[in-house]
């Protein structure tokens, strides 16, 4: 089994369960046009795509552009407020980063999530321990795309072949895939065993002690 000086993570699913605020928020926005709640499932599957995609998953079909876009600026405004309300690591995660601090794995947290909001949820559960984290901006390409994990390998100063990435969905896989690194698929986030298999999950870790086994 290979092992790698440098871990990333994703964000919603993998390190904190962030679906009771998220919904939250979503709800509180679409009440705001009058539109109807959303429900944790229904806001699971919507999630990994960034926001905007969150929205549009989640206002009425065929509901205009221009309401949308209004719908998702309430949106930011209410989970910026509200990031950490209910939000939770999961089981193990505090202390499986404590070891890889200990340890001097590198590690970032590259997330679709909104920047601001991603860099108050590490730093408020988790601060310290990550070294690095990078969120959805205007400025460079929301995962799938590479471009975020490229930019964290760069400013840690490691190569891709010394790195893995750690996510719960069909998106972290395809990331992991589009950068040239192997991808660890988490079994508690927001997606099944079977779709973390079925995207090319390299490694499956059933939990947070799994990804120990991993670091150099």
């Amino acid at each position: 089994m290979k092992k790698f000086n440098t871990i990333v993570f994703d964000l919603d699913g993998t390190l904190t369960d962030t679906l009771d605020d998220l919904r939250s928020s979503v709800n509180f926005a679409l009440s705001q046009f009058g539109f109807p709640e959303r429900s944790r499932d229904e806001i699971r599957s919507f999630v990994g795509n960034g926001v905007r995609r969150l929205i549009y998953r989640s206002v009425p079909e065929n509901t205009d552009t221009a309401t949308a876009e209004k719908c998702l600026e309430v949106f930011r405004e209410h989970y910026k407020a509200n990031s950490c309300v209910e939000t939770r690591p999961y089981d193990g995660i505090a202390d499986l980063l404590e070891t890889l601090k200990k340890r001097g794995i590198k590690t970032a947290v590259v997330t679709n999530k909104m920047h601001e909001a991603a860099a108050d949820i590490v730093e408020y559960f988790f601060g310290g321990l990550i070294d690095i984290t990078i969120g959805q901006s205007e400025k460079i390409a929301p995962k799938p795309a590479p471009d975020s994990v490229f930019l964290a390998l760069e400013k840690l100063g490691v190569s891709k072949e010394d790195a893995v990435y750690v996510g719960d969905s069909e998106v972290d896989c395809m990331t992991a895939h589009n950068a040239g690194i192997p991808c660890i698929g988490v079994t508690w986030g927001f997606r099944d065993r079977e779709v973390l298999e079925a995207n090319g999950a390299d490694y499956i870790a059933e939990n947070s002690q799994d990804i120990i086994q991993f670091a150099v």
